[in-house]
């Protein structure tokens, strides 16, 4: 018996959301790559979606839209919170992002979303409407305390955080898949032959010591996050933004194949965002190797006019683009 994929965004549709002024797009699979060029909206529209699907609640909808801001300026906001301390924690992560946002609308088959700031008597405040119900949000008022939403992740430019790496290891080995990840590790680097958390601390054991994982390549880094992410995602949505960073083309195939295979076992629906082209070809080769045709090419475009659309390629279409050779890098 197949798994339920109620949880899989299958289409959406964008109305004034960063670069997107009225986007829609449809036909996403089980992993979706997304390319184009570079400023094309590619982490924008994955931004988008896991704004929609986050948005359970009116917490989790204005937690997902403050940290799309927030997870771009990481080092900008880290800076400026740590050099002035007359700036709250309150201002500086929640009601500065708010204040950039204006009205946005975004609809899926899961549910709909819309924000719309309002501004009586120089008070702000936030309307969020979910499927048609009516919230106000008013920070000054209002603590966050979401909870839940645990399975739909996010992998950034900058990758995870020790937190993050100890918090989704829990998952593998509620799996008992701390083997599998040794394995992997192996597969990449042979001189690695096992992962721990150390004192809160991940590590990597080379030779006959454990080595810190800040103090390893961008490549082993990025693979752990992906692996932990994947299950720390089962039923739920995983966003991985640049997924090759750090890694060596002559291990993507490896990549894939642990994405599209784990992915399938924990049902999980994936969207990653690349502008390499050997990225892509891996991608397709790997897909056809395993025959899943659960899979996706979004190819973003800018128009003439400024528009931004979306081709999305399923298995087939994929697969007959590869082989007759046409370009689809767009970079």
């Amino acid at each position: 018996m197949s798994k339920k994929t109620e949880h899989f965004i299958k289409e959406i549709e964008i109305k004034n959301f960063k670069c997107f002024e009225n986007f829609k797009a449809e036909g996403f699979g089980k992993v979706n790559l997304i390319g184009g060029k570079n400023n094309v909206g590619k982490t924008a529209f994955m931004e988008a979606c896991r704004t929609n699907i986050y948005a359970n609640n009116v917490g989790h909808f204005i937690v997902a839209l403050v940290k799309n801001k927030n997870s771009r300026e990481t080092l900008n906001y880290y800076n400026e919170y740590t050099q002035n301390s007359t700036i709250s924690f309150l201002d500086r992560f929640i009601k500065i992002p708010l204040s950039t946002i204006k009205y946005v609308n975004i609809k899926s088959n899961i549910r709909e979303t819309i924000f719309t700031p309002l501004d009586k008597d120089g008070i702000i405040t936030y309307q969020c409407e979910i499927d048609n119900k009516e919230f106000f949000y008013n920070p000054n008022e209002n603590m966050l305390i979401p909870q839940g939403n645990d399975n739909i992740s996010l992998i950034t430019t900058y990758g995870l955080s020790n937190s993050d790496i100890v918090q989704r290891y829990a998952s593998l080995q509620k799996a008992d898949k701390e083997n599998y990840l040794n394995d992997s590790l192996s597969v990449i680097d042979i001189s690695i032959s096992g992962f721990k958390i150390i004192e809160d601390k991940p590590y990597c054991k080379l030779g006959n010591q454990y080595i810190e994982l800040t103090e390893l390549g961008d490549g082993t880094q990025q693979f752990i996050a992906i692996i932990l992410s994947l299950f720390q995602s089962q039923d739920g949505t995983l966003f991985i933004d640049e997924i090759g960073n750090g890694i060596h083309y002559t291990n993507l195939d490896k990549l894939w194949e642990i994405i599209l295979t784990i992915s399938k076992e924990q049902n999980v629906q994936v969207f990653a965002t690349t502008h390499s082209k050997e990225c892509i070809e891996s991608y397709a080769r790997v897909a056809k190797k395993l025959e899943d045709e659960e899979i996706t090419f979004i190819k973003m475009t800018r128009l003439d006019d400024g528009s931004i659309i979306a081709g999305v390629r399923d298995y087939d279409m994929l697969q007959y683009t590869m082989s007759d050779g046409h370009e689809v890098r767009g970079v």
